[in-house]
């Protein structure tokens, strides 16, 4: 996926040579400046200085990957007085020509500088990947951008000068190598630590955790909308179906569950064997159970897509708006950031009526008393485990 970026607004950079020059673009790469930049404008600050410094550079990328479910990483060119390319790379395109055996993969994998000209045989495979396309490079300087630990990213020079770069030239190069590694690192390891902390416990969550909220016992109490959605038949199915079988089924359940939590803008704080619950949050209570109940339409109408497939899946959801206690719970540096108290509980309880009725989708009084009229009607008083009066619970009409 390609996008362009106009790069953040830079200083003026003021042309110099020689190795005065080279020691700037360092300086500046470990600076503040570089420092607040996006990726867009660390590619675009770094091309105006090279070039300002005397280095005839046509085209400048950076590759760098990172650790993301569905992304390999992400491919950032630059070219004087063009906006900077930014290519999103999934995981399945990396496997694909033009990558596979190229350049690129073998700096990558070899930890090795690469000189290439894309004119001759060795350096033919360098015009087939996007960002050098119709580029006229007689020259491409590849090297690699070793982090600590962790994949490997890499920057390629190239140059239309004919005869290629000259040794001053690669040499320089090669000099602000390690401050470069270093800025892009500092980016790499900000991405994965946001996107690994998205992945597995969401965006809310994260944002608690990476704003200090990390020793066990802190807890805080919300109001919130709660959603726990269960697979119907599961247990059938794990004893009926090979591991491998019942694995790919529960990823196909939670891609019609999971968005349709997110479009709403929920939040699915855990999955719980072939469970899911979310929470939606905000100013207004009324607010939070109609998102919750479009949530559950729109999860149990996509699941409705699957009713002539070989295998059909079906959910119950039950829905409940109350407080929770929402934080640190665990041992020493083990730690679970969760959803607790009665009002979880009860949702739990309303979701196993669904499991023993044909009611697909159930909420508590109180979800029932916030959304607009109409939308909910009652089914009656039920007994409930761990509850001592009767819940009255609803169904859509």
């Amino acid at each position: 996926m390609r996008t362009d970026h106009q790069a953040t607004p830079l200083r003026e950079v003021r042309p110099a040579t020689g190795s005065a020059a080279v020691a700037d673009i360092i300086e500046w790469l470990s600076g503040d400046e570089c420092h607040e930049l996006d990726d867009a404008g660390l590619i675009a600050g770094l091309g105006c200085r090279l070039t300002a410094a005397g280095i005839p550079l046509d085209r400048l990328t950076l590759h760098l990957r990172t650790l993301h479910p569905e992304i390999f990483g992400r491919s950032l060119a630059w070219a004087p007085h063009e906006p900077v390319e930014v290519h999103d790379r999934e995981h399945g395109l990396v496997v694909a020509a033009p990558f596979v055996g190229s350049p690129l993969r073998h700096v990558m994998e070899t930890r090795a500088p690469v000189l290439v000209r894309p004119g001759t045989a060795d350096g033919a495979a360098w015009t087939e990947i996007d960002v050098f396309q119709g580029r006229r490079l007689s020259e491409i300087f590849m090297v690699p951008l070793c982090n600590a630990d962790g994949p490997v990213s890499a920057a390629a020079f190239g140059t239309a000068r004919l005869g290629g770069f000259s040794a001053a030239s690669r040499a320089a190069l090669e000099r602000i190598v390690p401050a470069l590694r270093s800025a892009c690192e500092l980016r790499t390891l900000r991405r994965t630590e946001l996107t690994l902390l998205d992945t597995y416990i969401g965006t809310t969550t994260a944002r608690r955790i990476l704003g200090g909220r990390i020793r066990r016992g802190e807890i805080e109490s919300l109001e919130a909308a709660l959603m726990l959605c269960d697979l119907r038949g599961f247990t059938a199915l794990s004893n009926r179906l090979s591991g491998a079988r019942v694995l790919e089924l529960l990823n196909v359940y939670f891609d019609h569950v999971v968005p349709a939590i997110t479009a709403a803008g929920g939040e699915v704080l855990k999955f719980m064997g072939d469970g899911v619950l979310a929470f939606f949050h905000g100013d207004e209570a009324r607010l939070a159970c109609t998102a919750a109940l479009q949530a559950a339409f729109n999860a149990l109408g996509s699941l409705e897509q699957m009713a002539g497939t070989d295998i059909p899946l079906q959910a119950g959801i039950a829905l409940h708006y109350g407080v929770v206690d929402y934080g640190n719970i665990g041992s020493g540096r083990r730690l679970d950031f969760t959803l607790i108290g009665p009002d979880v509980n009860l949702v739990s309880r309303i979701q196993a009526v669904c499991s023993t009725t044909s009611h697909r989708l159930l909420m508590s009084q109180r979800v029932a008393t916030l959304l607009p009229p109409g939308q909910a009607v009652s089914i009656g008083c039920h007994d409930l485990k761990g509850f001592d009066a009767p819940q009255e619970l609803y169904a859509t009409p």
